[in-house]
């Protein structure tokens, strides 16, 4: 359905509340709720910002002023141009100082690959999703923030789908550890981290997927470690310039406070767009199975709203019953879900009661993936249940324009 059209009686409203409503739901009813969303957001920030003690400020430095403990627990420098310049480092871009760094070989090289994987991804991938995104997603792309489970280090699709993001909350099994001191590098380890780090990222640029085993032997292969290298290079490539990096857990009841250097469970990146815009990517280390403790991680996105959400490659985690506590939280709590056949199952869409868009082809999955194979996802197809529309780029295991799968789903109009 081409930009899902808010009902009348939301569009009324909307009129009505235009200086404080940020559209984030399709509900016809939902359109009071989303105001109360944006308050609770508003005031959400609000905490985020404040200099009261334990709360998680805004960490930016001021003039030459220093950041805060977060930041020196991962080794990131104390000040922003600092913090972006590195992210432009690993994103193979150019930037100011480091020119021993940028001098080297080894970063020509570096900036080659990196120049050629971007421009890749942008043809294949990048592109022809912010196009049909702005055509079929229109209420998703103008969410608040975006809740992407079983995404990794992924800020590439999560950029594309929510681009008008304030926040987006990403998770996996990967750790975020310290970046080293570039000075305290050889240039045989510089070298071997860079090209680590173009092949930490090389299949979800060129296939749109992670293979985990791969990246988690990458990320761990040389000097530039864990995730947050890649969150810093794909933020850098997509135009986000890179404000601070500070870790944070989450308590009990799912409240976000600076973590220093100790008992940090996450990363909170501050950053801009190319219009200046704050943004905030979260990052945090999370089993989600039902096993996993998600308690205080659901009850933080819970915070938010109801926010779109978004996965992709996920494994088929959330057909077993092992993982029905996510499984039941997207549905119980999405405004909508973006998904490619690895996600939730098509079955419980159906139970729910939900609107379901379907895009692309389904004829199966991978064999890798047995536990995954949906029949009724493959007769919905050709049954016209539900509207299909065609896809003309692969995403997520499906690669292949003829056989790929995204769907589109919304909780059912009262």
């Amino acid at each position: 359905m081409r930009n899902h059209a808010l009902s009348t009686r939301s569009r009324l409203i909307g009129g009505l509340l235009t200086a404080l409503l940020i559209t984030a739901c399709v509900l016809p009813d939902a359109a009071m709720r989303n105001y109360t969303a944006s308050r609770q957001m508003g005031s959400w920030t609000q905490s985020l910002d404040s200099p009261e003690p334990g709360s998680v400020r805004r960490a930016e430095s001021v003039g030459n002023g220093p950041l805060y403990n977060g930041a020196v627990s991962m080794n990131v420098p104390t000040q922003s141009s600092s913090i972006n310049n590195i992210a432009r480092l690993f994103a193979g871009m150019d930037g100011n100082g480091l020119s021993e760094i940028r001098g080297s070989s080894a970063w020509a090289a570096h900036k080659l690959r990196m120049d050629n994987l971007w421009a890749t991804h942008q043809k294949l991938h990048r592109d022809p999703l912010l196009t049909w995104a702005g055509a079929e997603i229109g209420d998703v792309q103008r969410a608040n923030a975006l809740f992407y489970p079983f995404s990794g280090p992924d800020f590439l699709f999560a950029s594309a789908i929510c681009p008008a993001a304030e926040t987006y909350v990403l998770c996996g099994l990967e750790p975020a550890e310290p970046l080293p001191r570039l000075d305290d590098l050889s240039q045989a380890e510089i070298e071997s981290g860079l090209y680590g780090l173009h092949n930490s990222v090389s299949t979800i640029m060129t296939s749109s997927y992670f293979i985990t085993t791969e990246m988690r032997s990458n990320l761990q292969a040389t000097r530039f470690r864990g995730v947050l290298p890649l969150i810093l290079a794909f933020m850098a490539r997509t135009g986000y310039s890179v404000d601070s990096v500070d870790t944070v857990r989450l308590d009990g009841a799912g409240n976000v406070t600076l973590a220093g250097s100790s008992g940090n469970t996450g990363l909170m990146i501050r950053s801009r767009n190319g219009l200046g815009r704050l943004k905030r990517v979260f990052y945090f280390r999370q089993d989600l199975s039902n096993g996993g403790s998600n308690g205080p991680l659901l009850a933080y996105v819970s915070r938010l709203g109801r926010i779109p959400a978004f996965t992709k490659s996920a494994s088929y985690l959330m057909h077993d019953s092992g993982f029905s506590g996510i499984r039941d939280f997207l549905l119980r709590h999405s405004s909508a879900i973006v998904q490619d056949p690895s996600g939730v199952p098509y079955r419980e869409f159906i139970r729910q009661g939900w609107d379901l868009w379907l895009y692309g082809n389904h004829r199966g999955t991978l064999d890798l993936f047995p536990g995954g194979q949906q029949p009724d996802l493959t007769e919905a197809y050709s049954s016209g249940r539900h509207p299909v529309q065609p896809l003309s780029f692969g995403i997520g295991y499906l690669m292949n324009p003829e056989t790929t799968c995204l769907m589109v789903g919304r909780p059912r109009r009262s």
